[in-house]
């Protein structure tokens, strides 16, 4: 769980580190974002914290820096519920070494998911897909010939065999099952291993296991970094609110008090009120003798 003061959270799919992770940010906000990314999950990484944290820059300099950070794209601040059987709520700052876009923040604060092709990743981003990773169905079929030479297949015969495979994944069979499975009994002499093993995959496919209902899960809030607003994902552009991008770097001016009376209402209230004692305290006139 994560500490009071907007607790860190890791964003997703991170380029490794580097000693040019922070070159494009000016000196102050590329210092504190080094230090934050040091920082473990769940760490405070409030202003007031951070200022403790470093001897050179105080509480409004952090806070400052923290806006700056959230606008370059390598933060953005939610509330969230614990669970949602319980009203308690933490508050974290999901921090990214690697800048991000818009689209990809608001996507991912509410979806969970790391990326979308409706909201393009920058440039820099990019590197991380250039090489799409081998599914998990795709590597239980590759292994089978290291367990059973007869069934060694190709490339091309596993990306074939692929999705009746992740059929058997996807109803609950685990990799050791799969492998047992298809490697069991098998003939003295299987001419066409790719053809045997479709046809095992086909004719042994589990029954489809009943799932048990999911909890909802609770959906973060996120904040604007300057203000600490509550507001929709897409409405804050570089993590700030509609107000605090008008008025860079001047908080919003707190709304009116309803109910609050000008001077001039006030005199006349109290004027009424001072006759109103005057004629209460008066003497009784004396009754005329008829």
């Amino acid at each position: 769980m994560a500490t009071p003061g907007y607790g860190k959270q890791s964003a997703p799919e991170q380029l490794p580190r580097s000693a040019r992770d922070f070159a494009h940010l000016p000196a102050r906000e590329a210092y504190l974002a080094s230090l934050i990314d040091r920082l473990p999950d769940g760490a405070a990484m409030d202003a007031k914290t951070l200022a403790v944290l470093q001897p050179h820059y105080g509480q409004m300099a952090c806070r400052s820096a923290l806006t700056k950070l959230s606008t370059a794209g390598h933060l953005r601040r939610v509330r969230e519920r614990l669970d949602s059987r319980q009203c308690r709520w933490v508050f974290r700052t999901y921090f990214s070494r690697t800048p991000r876009s818009d689209g990809w923040w608001a996507h991912f604060l509410s979806t969970g998911e790391a990326s979308t092709p409706a909201a393009p990743d920058p440039p820099r981003e990019r590197t991380l897909n250039r090489t799409s990773p081998t599914s998990a169905a795709y590597a239980a079929l590759a292994g089978l010939g290291l367990v059973d030479p007869r069934l060694a297949l190709s490339a091309a015969d596993c990306a074939a065999l692929e999705p009746l495979a992740a059929e058997w994944l996807d109803r609950g069979t685990t990799l050791p099952l799969f492998t047992a499975a298809l490697t069991a009994n098998l003939p003295p002499d299987i001419h066409s291993p790719a053809g045997f093993t479709r046809r095992r995959l086909i004719d042994k496919l589990p029954p489809e296991r009943p799932q048990a209902p999911r909890p909802p899960q609770p959906v973060p809030i996120p904040e604007c970094t300057d203000c600490r607003t509550p507001c929709r994902p897409h409405a804050l552009l570089g993590g700030l609110c509609r107000a605090c991008r008008s008025t860079p770097g001047t908080p919003p001016a707190a709304p009116p008090r309803p109910g609050t009376l000008s001077p001039a209402a006030v005199h006349r209230h109290a004027a009424r009120a001072r006759g109103a004692l005057r004629r209460d305290s008066a003497p009784p006139l004396p009754l005329r003798a008829p």
